[in-house]
């Protein structure tokens, strides 16, 4: 069973949250959604979706039991979920598993604080592009951007694209794994 975490807080950004949840969903994902509390929680716009685990719950040991991880963005809850230091540690190790991770908007500032951004190519929010350049990353402003297991995004208006090429990647990771191992 395919299994994904989207990792968000209070004051999320709506679309990107809600289209990258459902979009999990319909490509056969099992998605477990952290925020600060389980239960129902609010985006920028008002909207609200329902956490059924903690931002805190979240570990090292965790990475095992998830495919991919989607980082949505929304200032408000970035500055939030970045303070939390095993979410950083779980970013991280999740990176460096060569698992996907998919990150959009604002959710860049989750990888260049879980140090997983030198020397790749990162697209994000342009407000945050000296973020991105300074953390040792390229900051591009394109619609995606796939760096090895790492796709980003600068907007939700890229939604569409940046989904199909994030599904895209899981797909092949899972068809190279497959071939490694003779399956």
């Amino acid at each position: 069973m395919k299994k994904a975490l989207i990792l968000t807080w209070d004051g999320y950004q709506d679309q990107e949250v809600i289209y990258p949840y459902y979009r999990l969903l319909e490509a056969g994902f099992t998605v477990d959604m952290a925020a600060e509390k389980i239960g129902w929680f609010h985006g920028i716009l008002g909207t609200k979706m329902e956490a059924n685990t903690t931002a805190a719950s979240i570990n090292d040991g965790s990475v095992e039991e998830y495919d991919f991880l989607l980082l949505p963005g929304g200032v408000k809850a970035l500055e939030k979920l970045r303070q939390q230091k095993n979410i950083l540690s779980f970013i991280n190790k999740f990176v460096n598993s060569g698992k996907i991770t998919s990150s959009t908007c604002h959710g860049a500032q989750l990888l260049i604080s879980a140090k997983v951004t030198k020397g790749r190519r990162i697209s994000a929010y342009y407000s945050i592009a000296d973020d991105v350049n300074n953390s040792g990353a390229t900051y591009v402003d394109e619609p995606f951007v796939t760096d090895e297991n790492v796709i980003t995004s600068p907007h939700y208006k890229h939604m569409g694209e940046w989904m199909k090429e994030s599904l895209n990647q899981y797909d092949l990771s899972k068809t190279r794994i497959s071939n490694e191992i003779g399956v």
